[in-house]
């Protein structure tokens, strides 16, 4: 942990590639980002960054909170099944 700005943990991947933050222990991290949000896992993983060590939360994907999602469903109301198309 950063002692001055109290950091313990760093996002990978997604679009807070990078970014640190104050995680408090917690298993997941949503982010809302332009109306959806952005999911972050923790792992046992830790990476250094100016001779600190933070905790890696690994960047597990996006969800619309409405639960529309793009290709879920088709243009006339119906269900999309690519096994059985």
């Amino acid at each position: 942990m950063d002692s001055q700005t109290g950091y313990d943990a760093i996002f990978v991947g997604g679009p807070r590639d990078g970014s640190l933050l104050t995680s408090d222990d917690e298993a997941l991290v949503e982010v809302e980002i332009d109306g959806l949000i952005h999911r972050y896992v923790v792992t046992t993983k830790q990476r250094e960054r100016d001779g600190v060590a933070y905790t890696v939360y690994n960047y597990d994907g996006v969800i619309d909170p409405t639960g529309a999602m793009p290709g879920v469903e088709t243009p006339d109301g119906g269900r999309h099944n690519p096994v059985n198309k």
